[in-house]
């Protein structure tokens, strides 16, 4: 696990209504050591920054997770999904409520060429299960980091293919339903990093239409595709993925390294030498220092070209 730096001491919340003793005894009976309580949210992020949550839940199945959204409906408390946590900053003072992980709804199987996960399975497992049993369509998937539940839900992809090309149906889980339900990828509305759902609907599971291929072949496609990322972006260090969206026409790092950011540092935070639509942590960064930098990418291209960047990465929580 790598190094972090926790904003927020472990039990530093002055008081915390939303959580009284007896919500929270009632999610260990349920859940045992898989509630957690007033948990640094920067252990769980790729930036390793940013302040706790009041309860971190890890649910087993889907029925268990139903039950605890069901719980904090009942009880009017907030709730979130972290997936892998690669497209995720979470602000110092951290997120108040509940913040769920589906790390634990990681199947894959195959069937009949169509590959079937859930959302919490890795880009890593996901990938090299289809490589492994000579499923082909998938390898673009290579690299790009987080969970089959953030790949959907971000709609990720490369410039030349993205999830909502291959997806054929997702798992989904929404309010008031008895247990999770499967619908056709083309019943939703996908856009540029993003699907839109109806509020409060969470995706548990996709399938993915894949076509035959040798393995030998397919890994080999994965490999020309790491390495093109290798090359071009730091995946040896603590980012959260591409900061900005590409505005039409352009693209968001040409743009902050023409405004002349590249390497620019706050604190132990600085804009990626290697790619400038990334920021990059180091031991002693917060969340703070990443704002900062976010803020003076924004303004200085804004000045120099007119164009307003906007956030692809998710900024969660409270500044202090």
């Amino acid at each position: 696990m790598p190094e972090t730096s926790d904003a927020r001491p472990i039990g530093s919340w002055p008081e915390n209504p939303l959580l009284e003793p007896r919500i929270q005894d009632e999610l260990r009976r349920a859940l045992g050591p898989r509630a957690a309580f007033d948990e640094p949210l920067a252990r769980h992020t790729s930036l390793c920054v940013g302040g706790p949550t009041d309860a971190w839940i890890r649910p087993a199945t889907v029925d268990e997770l139903r039950s605890v959204l069901q719980l904090c409906r009942a009880e009017g408390l907030p709730w979130r999904i972290l997936g892998g946590g690669f497209n995720t900053l979470v602000r110092d003072g951290g997120v108040r409520g509940v913040t769920l992980s589906l790390a634990s709804l990681r199947q894959i199987e195959e069937t009949e060429g169509r590959v079937t996960a859930g959302a919490g399975a890795t880009h890593a497992s996901l990938t090299r299960f289809c490589a492994d049993h000579g499923r082909a369509g998938l390898e673009f998937g290579a690299g790009i980091p987080g969970t089959v539940g953030g790949w959907v839900r971000m709609n990720a992809g490369i410039r030349s293919k993205s999830v909502q090309e291959v997806a054929s149906r997702l798992e989904i889980l929404g309010p008031g339903y008895a247990t999770s339900r499967w619908i056709l990828a083309d019943e939703v509305r996908w856009r540029y990093r993003g699907v839109e759902l109806p509020e409060g609907t969470l995706v548990v599971g996709a399938s993915f239409d894949t076509s035959t291929d040798e393995p030998a072949a397919i890994r080999a496609r994965m490999e020309a595709g790491l390495a093109q990322r290798r090359a071009t972006q730091p995946v040896t260090e603590r980012s959260c993925g591409s900061v900005f969206k590409n505005p039409e026409g352009d693209f968001a790092g040409r743009l902050i390294e023409a405004a002349g950011l590249k390497g620019a540092s706050a604190g132990a935070a600085r804009i990626s030498e290697v790619h400038a639509n990334f920021i990059v942590t180091s031991r002693g960064a917060t969340a703070a220092n990443v704002l900062e930098l976010i803020d003076r990418a924004r303004e200085a291209v804004s000045k120099s070209t007119g164009i307003e960047l906007e956030l692809e990465v998710r900024v969660w929580g409270d500044a202090e």
